[in-house]
């Protein structure tokens, strides 16, 4: 088979690309064998996102992107390739549950009509009343009217993302942008963070201008108290940060749909706090 000039030219992998993957994917592969999930799986799973990336993303103008082509710029067997282009590829399917949390978590955090006077998400009476003002059953019915509060709030219930007080009125947990216990929101926010996260990265490693904000504050050689100290402030300040992006984009969200733009664009900005036994690299375990 003649070789495609127009093919990247292969170069030796990077040393220290490699060794952070390594050192990247070891929480990874943690988590997958907890799961149940074990080599084999991976290595599919891998192959289909190798082919579906060489599909999509490596495709020369002008050309009909072949099985022959990606199995040569990806090292997949023919077969295989042939196999898992017939197959589509899911991309990261969102539940309709996910979907609608994510949308009301960032309206009670960011609209101002459900914020008290210090900007916080104010506890809302789960029906409406004589005096009025906004209800738990306004706010899910301002984000959809396909979904009964009632569900809503028994589903918030069980992750622990809201609980109901003496006076009947739903408090939010702040703290459940990802809820505590419902696991597929969970991988949902998981696949979703880590995606994003991982495209700033590898657009900044490729030289990608302009640079996406990609940055960490990292100490070590600290007390378990400091980092305590310190985890507790990053949660204060990152939520701070969280919910003033988040109010400006309900703003800037509603004015662009009242004027649709040509081509439209999504954004995500996160925030997250680590912490682990500062041990000599070698002896490192994450």
């Amino acid at each position: 088979m003649a070789m495609d000039n127009n093919l990247p030219k292969p170069s030796p992998a990077s040393e220290n690309l490699v060794s952070a993957l390594q050192h990247m994917l070891r929480p990874l592969v943690r988590l997958l064998l907890a799961n149940g999930i074990g080599y084999a799986t991976m290595v599919e799973t891998l192959k289909s996102v190798f082919v579906r990336v060489a599909d999509e993303d490596f495709r020369i103008a002008g050309k009909a992107q072949t099985d022959s082509r990606i199995s040569l710029l990806t090292g997949v067997h023919r077969k295989d390739v042939k196999r898992l282009r017939g197959g589509g590829g899911d991309p990261l399917r969102q539940s309709a549950h996910a979907s609608l949390s994510a949308q009301l978590f960032a309206r009670w955090t960011g609209s101002g009509e459900y914020l008290d006077s210090a900007g916080r998400p104010r506890p809302l009476p789960r029906l409406g009343g004589k005096g009025g003002g906004p209800t738990f059953e306004g706010l899910v019915t301002s984000v959809s009217k396909d979904i009964r509060p009632r569900a809503v709030l028994d589903e918030w219930l069980r992750i622990g993302a809201v609980d109901v007080d003496l006076d009947d009125r739903i408090r939010l947990n702040v703290d459940a942008f990802i809820p505590k216990k419902g696991f597929e929101e969970k991988t949902f926010y998981f696949g979703h963070n880590m995606h994003d996260h991982m495209a700033a990265v590898t657009h900044n490693l490729a030289g990608g201008t302009p640079p996406f904000q990609e940055r960490c504050a990292y100490y070590g050689q600290l007390s378990e108290a400091s980092v305590a100290e310190l985890a507790a402030l990053a949660q204060k300040n990152g939520m701070q940060a969280l919910q003033g992006v988040n109010r400006r984009a309900i703003e800037l969200q509603a004015t662009d749909r009242a004027a649709p733009p040509a081509s439209p664009r999504r954004m995500t900005f996160g925030v997250y706090f680590y912490s682990a036994d500062d041990a000599p690299a070698k002896d490192r375990k994450a």
